[in-house]
């Protein structure tokens, strides 16, 4: 089908029922930045939290819908399962696992990785990687910028059988495969894995479990890759704009949940670089629903600012 390829992990969203809890973990503990605070552009009653690194960067960028009090989920067929997240070295996973032991989170160190969860138990892993991909960082005072998580670097979800989804991943979404049950998306600039781990035990959704994950197009090659996933079987919906990014949406033959979100307008469209996150900011289309959305949702505080002031 050609030379087109799709520019690895865009972002990764999730689920949960904790928005102070969660802003002090991912801003707080592993050191983010919070690049957008907005709602759900489906149900704008609830938030929508973006994380990233210092620029809001496709590739670093995990996000939360926050459904206050949700139950716990739990990850099953059909669901990402696991966060994999780039690192620099040996030294980082040793100042990962001391600085996350001494937040409450347990881990599991292995031959080049750092296993742990979030509060909610939604599941991470730190991996020292060779590549020559840009890393992604975010500034945080008590993180040297060596140490600091360097954006994705991939996903791994369950599936009861990784084989029917092959020929989606390969022939119309252009994955490579890269081991057992594994592949890349990876184009010019950037490069993110995809892998299953089987089960046949049925998810749960709630707090703590991944909703979706989008891979990276450009803006130009956009509606190719609807077309192409609509070709390969996939049923997608129409091109949805969200302002900071357009998105089509389909389920892979494994029951996941994938979007393939552009590289742009990006999070700068609508704030200065300088002050991304640090007010409640709606796309054009949901202004007019601010007074009867912002009393709502629940009050945060960014760590940042603390340090700003500081």
């Amino acid at each position: 089908m050609g030379e087109l390829n799709l520019e690895g992990v865009h972002h990764v969203t999730c689920i949960t029922g904790n928005a102070p809890g969660n802003v002090q973990y991912y801003v707080g503990t592993l050191g983010l930045r919070m690049v957008k605070k907005t709602v759900n552009q489906d149900d704008p009653t609830v938030y929508h939290l973006f994380y990233a690194d210092e620029q809001g960067s496709p590739g670093s960028d995990i996000t939360f819908f926050e459904y206050p009090g949700a139950r716990p989920g739990r990850a099953g067929a059909g669901m990402v399962h696991l966060i994999r997240w780039r690192v620099g070295s040996e030294d980082a996973l040793d100042f990962w696992a001391e600085r996350l032991g001494a937040a409450g989170s347990p881990v599991t160190r292995g031959e080049g990785t750092l296993r742990f969860a979030d509060p909610e138990n939604l599941a991470h892993e730190l991996a020292v990687v060779e590549t020559e991909d840009e890393a992604l960082i975010a500034d945080h005072p008590e993180i040297p910028r060596e140490l600091a998580l360097q954006g994705f670097d991939g996903v791994r979800a369950y599936a009861a059988d990784p084989e029917r989804s092959r020929a989606l991943l390969e022939e119309a979404l252009a994955f490579t495969r890269v081991g057992d049950n594994a592949w890349e998306a990876r184009g010019g600039q950037r490069g993110g894995t995809y892998a299953y781990d089987r089960t046949d035990e049925r998810g749960v959704g709630g707090a703590g479990t991944v909703h979706h994950v989008a891979w990276a197009s450009t803006m130009d090659d956009h509606e190719t890759w609807r077309e192409r996933a609509a070709t390969g079987g996939a049923t997608p919906t129409p091109v949805i704009d969200r302002f900071w990014f357009r998105s089509i949406y389909f389920r892979e033959p494994s029951g996941v949940l994938f979007e393939i979100a552009t590289l742009g307008p990006g999070f700068a469209t609508d704030e200065d670089p300088e002050h991304l996150g640090e007010s409640l900011v709606l796309p054009p289309a949901f202004e007019n629903l601010r007074a009867q959305v912002e009393p709502i949702l629940t009050p945060i505080t960014n760590p940042r600012e603390a340090w700003a002031k500081g």
